[in-house]
């Protein structure tokens, strides 16, 4: 029996990540409102959003395996979200400058009626960053459709000192740990 699996964002860099893990997939697309709930702790925000777009998907395709994903990045608590302008961009990366904060992934997947969610926590170090650097990095656009204003796998890469936890899921899908509850719910990556 063929397995189906279904990639319910249309994040290019994890499809990116699922591509390179040599996985047969089809992306479609959820149309969640991200509505981020305050009440919410940053972990159960990820998982639930992760959920959302996961459940939005799987109403419609029972018989797959289908992964939802969201990525947050946080500084001293508080969630940065993707820039509105340059100038907010600059602002986030000013903040980020010479500091450490966290990004947190989370992930849902559905198949049928078992659900798994979890998140990864990485903790991410800036250098510290000039006014300069940061509108050069602002002005290439690369901040403007990211989380926190950066992409660590572009020219972002420039910007971050440490890294301790896992890079995928920086990028937007700890791929290592989703294969591995993949299996656990009957998904054959051979």
């Amino acid at each position: 029996m063929e397995q189906r699996l279904i990639l319910a964002s249309g994040s290019p860099r994890r499809k990116e990540l699922l591509q390179n893990m040599n996985l047969s997939f089809d992306v479609v697309v959820s149309n969640v409102d991200e509505t981020i709930d305050r009440t919410l702790s940053a972990e159960d925000l990820v998982q639930s959003l992760s959920y959302q777009k996961a459940s939005s998907i799987a109403k419609s395709h029972p018989e797959a395996y289908v992964i939802g994903a969201d990525t947050m990045v946080l500084l001293d608590n508080q969630v940065l979200g993707k820039p509105k302008t340059e100038e907010n961009a600059f602002q986030m990366l000013h903040q980020l400058s010479g500091r450490q904060h966290d990004v947190l992934t989370g992930v849902t997947i559905i198949k049928g009626k078992q659900i798994v969610s979890f998140y990864e926590r990485t903790l991410i170090e800036f250098w510290p960053l000039t006014e300069n650097e940061i509108w050069n990095y602002v002005k290439t656009g690369e901040p403007m459709d990211k989380a926190g204003a950066y992409g660590i796998q572009g020219l972002g890469a420039y910007l971050v000192k440490k890294v301790n936890g896992d890079y995928f899921s920086i990028v937007g899908l700890p791929v290592a740990r989703l294969m591995r509850e993949l299996q656990k719910l009957g998904f054959k990556n051979y």
